[in-house]
């Protein structure tokens, strides 16, 4: 399974993301991004690949992709599942646009990773995360 990764621009942290990605989905009924171009291995990632958005440098959370879309002014969209899904913080660089990540490479998801993590808020998961104690 294939993925990809692009930077949360304009947050500061989980919290930020999740409220973000809730606004988005409440104003427009469907949480979606807008890209340049069509993945090259976009046939890779439908069917179960997700979008991991980064924060200080770590991947933080993921939403799985359903489809991409040509919005009819030259760009695509990326549709994505309207819901953060806590990951195991995981070092990433900063980059523009957007990089391939290879299941393999791919962290686990937070509530796979720590027993009990689905009672926790969001914005707890993430203070842990920067502290080192996840």
């Amino acid at each position: 399974m294939l993925h990809i990764t692009k930077v949360a621009y304009g947050c500061q942290t989980l919290s930020d993301l999740t409220e973000r990605v809730a606004m988005r989905s409440e104003a427009e009924g469907r949480m979606f991004m807008t890209t340049r171009y069509l993945p090259k291995r976009h046939a890779e990632i439908l069917g179960g690949g997700s979008l991991f958005w980064i924060i200080k440098h770590q991947l933080v959370a993921r939403a799985t992709i359903l489809e991409f879309a040509d919005n009819g002014a030259g760009r695509i969209d990326i549709m994505l599942e309207p819901r953060v899904i806590p990951v195991r913080p995981f070092p990433r660089r900063a980059h523009q646009g957007w990089r391939y990540l290879d299941g393999a490479d791919a962290p686990a998801d937070m509530l796979d990773a720590m027993t009990g993590s689905d009672e926790l808020p969001p914005e707890l998961i993430g203070e842990l995360a920067e502290l080192s104690l996840i």
